[in-house]
Parts: C-alpha cells; structure tokens; sequence
C-alpha cells in the first residue's frame, strides 16, 4: 500500500490509539490546564474548519507568536493537516525582524498569547496581506479595543466541526515554516515538508535517536517557536506519549515543580536552561526522581553539566545538534555496544561530542578547498550534511543552499571519527586564527564553565598586532564569588597548550543572549573586541 506520509496521520494515530493519555498545559495567565490527545485531534479538527469558514486558502502561512501550551499543540495539527503551513515566529527576535518575516513569509494569519499582545499591536498595521489576528483565549474586550478586527481562539473553534475531515495532501506539501534566527543578516525561512516531519518523526525517535515511548511524560523546554521544538509534538504524538507544555515560566524553581508535580521522565532544551535549573535543585533540595533523560542541544554543553545531573540526580543527559535547516536533529549522542566496557572517565568524553547520525542523514568533512578530511577523530574540517529532512533551499531565495555535489554546509568546524561521532570544535566564524594557528573557543569554554566560582562564560578573539587575534575570556561569576584573573587562568595550566590560554579574563554580570538561548559573540566582540589593542598601545 502507499498512504502519503502527512502530518494528518501523526494526529490521527494520537486520537485513535491514545485518545485518554494526558496533555498538561502551563497557562500564559497561570494555573494548569489538563487535556488529552482526544481533545486536541477534535479541536485541531475544529481549527482547520473554522479557518475554511474564514475563507483561508490551501497552502497559507499561519503565524503563531506563542508559548508551548495546548492551544499551539491545536494549532500545531490544525493548520498543517488543514492544507495550511504552520509557521512558528520566535518572539525573542526584535519587533522590525519579526515584522520582515511575517512579511516575508506572506503570513494571513496571527495566532498570538496575551503576552504579546503589545507587540502584535505594533505590528498589526506594517504586514501587508495579515488579514486575521488570533488571540490565543477566549473573549477579551480590553484587547478587543485595543487591537481592531481581533478575533478569539476559543470563539473561532466553536464555530468549527469536530467531524472535519482533513483534505487529501500530497506529502511533499509544506506543513510548517520556520526561519533561522537572524545572528548573521536577516533571517532566512526554511520550508519542511508532510514527507520530511514524518521521517524526521520516525528517524528520530529510533532506539538511538530521542527514543520516547507511549509510557514517557516528556516535557519540551525548547520552544515550540524554536525549530519546531526539535519535533518533539509531532514524535508525541506518533507515539502517543504525555506531554508537559511549561508555558512562559522557563525559570529553574517553575521547572523543578512540574517535573516534581507531573513526573517528567525526558525533558529538552538548551544548555542555559539546565544551568537554572541545577541551581534551582540544589536551592529546592529536589532529586527530580522521575527524571531519567535530558536532551540537550542549541549550544555547546560543558562537560561538567553531565557529571552533575549523573552523579547527584541519575539523570543522564544525553548532547544532541542540529540547525534549523536540518528539521533540526542531525546527531544524538548515543553510546555503542562496544563502548560498554571503557572506564567511566573514556565513556564520559564520549559523551562530550554531539553523537552519531541517525538513518537518514550522512555528515561529511571538507576544508577549505573543498578536499576530503578524514574521519579520524582528530582532523577538523568543516561539517556537511544531507539527508531525508535537510533543506535544500531557502523560502522565496533564487538558487538553492547545496554544494555542487548536494551538501548543506553547516558553516561549523568540526571532528568526525570512524563510527561517526561528530564533535563541533567551533562555529567557521568563532574560531580564532591566533599567529597562523587555531584555537577553539568552546575548548576554552568548556574548561571555564567547570570552575566553582564561574556561572558561565564565552571565548572570544581580540584584535592583537602582533598574533592577529587572540583569544579573549568573558566570565560571569556566580552569585556571591568574587574570581580573579590569575584564579581562572590558573585552570588552563596543563588542559590546554601555553599559546591557547586566554590573554585576558573579563568578568561581566551577563552575557548577551539572542533570540534562541545563544550566546551573541558578535555583541562581544563588537564591545571587547579591541580590549588587547589598548593594552599593547600602554
């Protein structure tokens, strides 16, 4: 037989085989909302419905500014299964970006949390072709006033059909949209088809991949606006599993209770999300007893992360990359069969590197030539993928994203061994190039980010006259401790060679973070980028 492979059968699969099992929602004004697979097919059907009702056509870009909740899970299945594109926006971005890519996008639809409410009422009146604007709740007439022609969620579904029938798709359809964060020049949409979120749902959710079950309570810290947090609603939905959606509160506290109060046995998201909530488990006195598995990808993860969740909490944690353009998983860290034997210490700098590819996608290295570089585990070049839910392009650009043989160029730096664990050494335009040489700066971070007395920190380069660049480190302390330079230099003595140890050590209260948890190095080195500079001309 031959069904096409849609987002409609993922949903259809929850509601006929997992109707009863729970979804617990975070709401945006607060308190816990509890529903099920059951009710978010029905009201998914609804959606599609009530949007046919409002004239919104096949194919159309539906936005959504919006927490993880039920509401976006609805809409999540709604608008892709309805013949529709749902497209994630990323809140976090400024107000000018958000209002090129909706534009950019062609958006006719806003679905929005009261949250943003004030930002939509900026935006309303500079995207050409945005005909309705969604409040994600019910009647709100403060709103209402505020913003003109605003409709209501809860008013729109009722006036859909729970009996809808989705329309009949091809899978190579665009189901959802997301763009890229706009770190380096605006941000670039990325289309993923029916076809490759069901494969991306089934290749990564292999045994070896994020391998959620129908008996998991899995909670997605990472945004359901961040790459579709990393497909998560769609893998729990193809199995099944119970979902937590945290809503706004990302705090460590907030996260330790519902992971305490429901049971997490998984949760996802980026390296300065687990940070808080060490520090909230140790605050709390929690164990966080359910909580088997953490996913955790979006940025380097220091070493010292996963010696604390494994010795104080059981709780493996399990490093994992990918890129917007990749749907996004491209490697999870899983260990082999002959990896069971190696000492602790072997096993854990295996788990350091950001894993192996699953079935589905091939990674390749090449320098800057363009040649082969071999997968030994030591030669460094730049990561290429390709694979079943890698982009080939970008929305509305001339030409597509490939090398002339196929290959995406991730624009990272990095190390792959003969079983195909690939470590990223370092973003192509992080690194730093000091006296003709090489240093990593997620080397250097990793290294800080293991003293007590350091929160967190990030490696840049400095201009210098002499080497041309030279790294530069960036600490913030931890509350209450007062480092020195000589302290943390201290810890590089032996770790790394005499020539990669840091000039300079520069404390600051925070570090700059962009719209997806990301360090900005391109705000750091704009601010301390000519810190050497100073020094060699006194």
């Amino acid at each position: 037989m031959h069904l096409p492979l849609t987002v409609g059968s993922l949903i259809d699969h929850a509601e006929r085989y997992h109707a009863g099992t729970d979804i617990v929602s975070v709401a945006t004004a607060g308190g816990i909302e509890r529903t099920d697979w059951g009710t978010v097919a029905a009201h998914a059907r609804r959606l599609a419905s009530a949007l046919d009702g409002l004239g919104v056509a096949r194919g159309a870009r539906c936005a959504t500014i919006a927490w993880n909740n039920r509401r976006h899970l609805e809409i999540y299945f709604g608008v892709g299964a309805g013949g529709r594109v749902t497209h994630t926006v990323n809140p976090r971005l400024t107000p000018d970006q958000i209002a090129f890519i909706l534009g950019d996008a062609g958006a006719e639809v806003l679905f929005f949390d009261a949250t943003f409410a004030p930002l939509v009422e900026k935006l309303a009146g500079r995207v050409p072709g945005l005909r309705h604007l969604v409040l994600m709740d019910g009647r709100d007439d403060d709103a209402a006033a505020r913003i003109e022609g605003l409709a209501f969620y809860d008013e729109l579904l009722a006036r859909g059909d729970r009996g809808h029938d989705w329309p009949e798709l091809a899978e190579t359809e665009a189901a959802a949209l997301c763009y890229t964060s706009g770190t380096t020049g605006a941000p670039k949409g990325v289309l993923y088809s029916h076809r490759a979120i069901v494969l991306h749902t089934l290749g990564g959710n292999q045994p070896d991949g994020l391998a959620i079950r129908a008996r998991d309570t899995v909670m997605p810290v990472v945004p359901m606006f961040h790459v579709n947090a990393w497909g998560v609603p769609y893998i729990a939905a193809a199995v099944g599993a119970r979902l937590v959606l945290p809503g706004p509160n990302l705090d460590g506290e907030s996260l330790v209770r519902l992971i305490d109060g429901e049971k997490v046995t998984l949760a996802l998201g980026v390296p300065t999300i687990w940070m808080g909530l060490l520090q909230a488990l140790e605050k709390t006195g929690s164990k966080a007893e359910t909580l088997q598995r953490t996913v955790v990808g979006g940025s380097a993860l220091p070493p010292s992360m996963i010696a604390a969740f494994r010795d104080r909490y059981g709780t493996e944690l399990i490093h994992a990359w990918g890129m917007t353009e990749t749907t996004p998983l491209g490697t999870l860290n899983q260990l082999l069969q002959k990896h069971d034997d190696l000492p602790r210490d072997a096993k854990a700098a295996l788990r350091q590197g950001q894993g192996r590819p699953p079935y589905g996608v091939e990674l390749r290295l090449r320098d800057e030539f363009g040649a082969p570089v071999p997968h030994d585990g030591q030669s460094a070049g730049r990561l290429q993928i390709r694979g079943h839910w890698v982009a080939a392009g970008y929305h509305g650009q001339e030409g597509g994203a490939l090398t002339a043989d196929g290959w995406f160029d991730t624009g990272d730096i990095a190390t792959l061994d003969p079983d195909g664990y690939m470590t990223i050494r370092d973003r192509a335009k992080d690194m730093i190039k000091s006296g003709g040489e090489w240093i990593s700066t997620v080397e250097l971070e990793n290294i800080a980010a293991a003293h007590p007395r350091l929160a967190t920190a990030a490696a840049i380069a400095a201009r210098h006259p002499r080497w041309d660049e030279r790294p530069v480190l960036i600490a913030v302390p931890r509350a209450g401790e007062t480092p020195d330079e000589a302290e943390i230099l201290s810890i590089y003595k032996g770790r790394v060679a005499d020539w990669q140890v840091p000039d300079r050590v520069i404390f600051v209260d925070a570090l700059p973070l962009g719209a997806t948890g990301k360090v900005l190095k391109t705000v750091l080195r704009d601010t301390y980028g000519d810190c050497l500079m100073a020094d060699t001309e006194e």
